[in-house]
């Protein structure tokens, strides 16, 4: 997986810049993969960003400004919804990806399960896999709707996650 931010490196109002700069800056902290893709210097970048953002995080001119984040071609979402996310500790969910262990969001994520369901990981004897999508299913169902993206993470995707988990843990009690 590579999270690809959509910048644009020409000259640019201060303010875009350091939105671009903080999330550059935050995926380098986190050893993140990702790689930049610039807009200003290509029409087929600015053609991909523009038929790729959801029309509802487009302005109403329709032409989405950068940083504008995507996990493959996943969109991920815009600045407000990267800053919201770091806010609340969720960037790693925001960005589709588990949480490094023992990070403050991994352990957000831990503790949700242990409310959710009166018993730690350990105690269900989670695999990673069913230990991601636990932290996923947590995550999404965080957020209010207007926090994620419609288009990444809707209805179906819980319930397909919560089947998932039904299936291969029963213990746990999802509906």
């Amino acid at each position: 997986q590579v999270v690809w931010v959509l910048v644009c490196v020409s000259t640019l109002p201060l303010q875009i810049k350091k939105k671009q700069q903080d999330v550059v800056g935050f995926l380098e902290a986190n050893k993140i993969d990702y790689a930049q893709m610039d807009i200003a210097g290509s029409e087929e970048n600015r053609m991909w960003m523009r038929e790729n953002v959801p029309g509802d995080k487009k302005p109403t001119n329709g032409i989405p400004l950068p940083p504008q984040i995507f996990n493959d071609e996943n969109y991920c979402g815009d600045y407000e919804t990267f800053f919201n996310a770091k806010e609340e500790n969720q960037v790693f969910a925001f960005l589709g990806l588990a949480p490094p262990p023992g990070s403050k969001e991994a352990q957000l994520a831990e503790q949700a399960l242990i409310l959710q369901n009166g018993r730690s990981p350990e105690e269900h004897h989670e695999t990673p896999v069913i230990s991601l999508l636990c932290t996923v299913l947590i995550t999404i169902t965080s957020f209010p709707p207007s926090a994620y993206s419609p288009v990444l993470i809707n209805d179906t995707a819980c319930r397909t996650i919560s089947s998932v988990l039904s299936t291969l843990c029963p213990e746990l009690g999802l509906p």
